[in-house]
């Protein structure tokens, strides 16, 4: 498949006009198509990042059978709408023969898709659960972090954003919706190799994340990672913490009692973080280490940790919280076109994309990764 038709899904949200502007600059792409409820924004979208390669539409994703017509001829679907809609697209591509990526399922979602596996496998295609930043870079990181164990005891993932010219105005990183349900769903954590629910703002205590952002308090909040970690890499202990600018945690927290009028009112009034946002994440992995013997790394050793960081800077002109989301899903579609990611079926990222190959694509878009490993 040397090149590919992409149509775009949510077109005229947060996180789209990010993948449009890489998708847009990406010669593995020769068309694109965006579709959103509001047909004036997803066009706004592709008058502002799409070039000549890309046209706008209508589509209202519930509706399978009005979604798998507008799929027809396209080669992968980006679904960076709302999670709620996700089985939708997944039956609507394979009416239409599409392969299928999104940005994550929110755990309980992640679940209900990972069924469609034998479908998405009888048709020859992939569906990529959860490529983004968190979910989807970070499963990556993680399956780099225990290729230096012999056994994985835990997999703690971390996300952090920061906003250095926040206007003070109220500046979400994503969908306020998927926000307040990160913040009043309850948070699952793996316990002795359990699913184990605990209480949503739960506090996740203080954590160094590095220039340039330092030591912040932390939250554990619901997150797809901990739906396929378990299985993926055996681990029987995993987190999922998150640190938010403190105004912003303070207006979500109040959001979280709100009427869904509030909440169409906020999303309304949010003001679009700045391009100067710069996103960090860790993955920190506990476990076994490998011990050289006879000149192989096969046997068991002491105890060891390895960290993989990753710090997203602005790139494309835009905001790298945004960049930090869009850039894997964009990745994964150059890896699709030029073979480099050949799986069919339903998958975690971490089941089917080479951390290496991967992490070359980011690094072209603003991203650096840094891997530690201590005894």
């Amino acid at each position: 498949m040397a090149s590919v038709s992409v149509a775009v899904l949510g077109a005229g949200g947060t996180i789209a006009p990010a993948i449009v502007r890489d998708l847009a600059e990406s010669e593995e792409v020769a068309s694109m198509v965006l579709l959103d409820l509001d047909a004036a924004r997803a066009a706004a979208v592709a008058a502002e990042h799409g070039g000549d390669k890309t046209s706008a539409g209508r589509v209202d994703a519930h509706d399978a059978a009005a979604l798998a017509a507008e799929l027809a001829g396209v080669d992968v679907l980006i679904n960076s709408a709302s999670y709620r809609v996700n089985l939708d697209a997944m039956r609507a591509c394979l009416v239409a023969g599409c392969n299928y990526m999104d940005l994550g399922g929110l755990y309980w979602m992640t679940g209900r898709q990972l069924e469609l596996d034998q479908d998405f496998r009888r048709a020859g295609l992939l569906a990529l659960l959860g490529i983004g930043s968190s979910p989807g870079k970070t499963n990556v990181m993680a399956a780099r972090a225990v290729r230096e164990l012999e056994s994985v005891e835990s997999i703690d993932v971390a996300a952090a954003g920061r906003d250095p010219r926040a206007s003070g105005g109220f500046s979400p990183p994503y969908a306020v919706r998927t926000l307040i349900d990160e913040l009043t769903l309850a948070p699952v954590v793996l316990r002795h190799g359990e699913p184990v629910e605990i209480e949503p703002l739960a506090p996740g205590g203080a954590l160094d994340y590095g220039p340039p952002i330092g030591e912040v308090e932390t939250i554990y909040t619901l997150h797809s990672e901990l739906a396929t970690f378990g299985q993926s890499f055996g681990c029987r202990e995993a987190s999922f913490r998150l640190s938010l600018a403190p105004a912003l945690l303070h207006r979500l927290r109040e959001l979280t009692t709100a009427s869904p009028e509030e909440l169409d009112r906020a999303t309304r009034e949010a003001v679009a973080p700045s391009a100067e946002t710069v996103s960090v994440h860790q993955v920190t992995a506990r476990g076994a280490g490998l011990t050289a013997r006879g000149g192989d790394l096969t046997a068991r050793g002491a105890d060891r940790t390895v960290a993989v960081r990753a710090v997203s800077r602005p790139h494309f002109g835009l905001g790298g919280s945004v960049v930090s989301t869009a850039a894997p899903a964009a990745a994964a579609v150059r890896l699709l076109a030029r073979g480099e990611l050949d799986a069919t079926g339903t998958l975690a990222p971490e089941r089917c994309i080479e951390p290496e190959l991967l992490f070359a694509e980011l690094e072209g878009r603003g991203c650096s990764f840094e891997v530690v490993s201590t005894a």
